[in-house]
């Protein structure tokens, strides 16, 4: 027995068809574009003997679009987006609108100095530094003299 996919209009308009398997067969931001998702970017953390950098992708934005709130332990960066663009010519008018957020949080661990944690954003990339507190940093080998 084999399995053969059954088209209820039986290909009367194979346009209308495929528009509508590729609607329902794929995620919404794959079918309408990026503007109108829900994404999450890509975070690198980076570890080094003085702190720790959190890394976040995200091409297109403003530093204005970012919240990074520090509650207890819990970093929450976030980021909301609105796009918005009208035409309008003669006897149409074409509105077309995106909305694009995310949110990431990290548990942070007590070594890091809460007080002095920084952020800025270079070139599509948000950095989030947080400092290692100075009984956490990792300190040179020494030798021990034995008396």
């Amino acid at each position: 027995m084999t399995l053969v996919k059954w088209n209820s209009n039986g290909n009367a308009n194979p346009a209308f068809s495929n528009l509508l398997e590729n609607f329902f067969g794929k995620d919404l931001g794959e079918f309408v574009g990026r503007d109108y998702a829900t994404t999450t970017p890509a975070v690198n953390v980076v570890e080094t003997k003085e702190n720790f950098t959190v890394e976040v992708a995200a091409p297109g934005l403003k530093k204005e679009n970012f919240q990074i709130n520090l509650n207890n332990n819990l970093l929450t960066i976030a980021s909301t987006y609105e796009k918005s663009n009208e035409e309008a010519n003669g006897k149409y008018t074409r509105k077309e609108f995106g909305y694009t957020s995310f949110q990431r949080s990290f548990t942070l661990p007590t070594t890091v100095d809460s007080s002095k944690i920084e952020a800025s954003y270079k070139e599509g990339i948000l950095y989030v530094y947080l400092p290692k507190r100075e009984e956490a940093k990792e300190k040179p080998a020494r030798q021990i003299n034995i008396s």
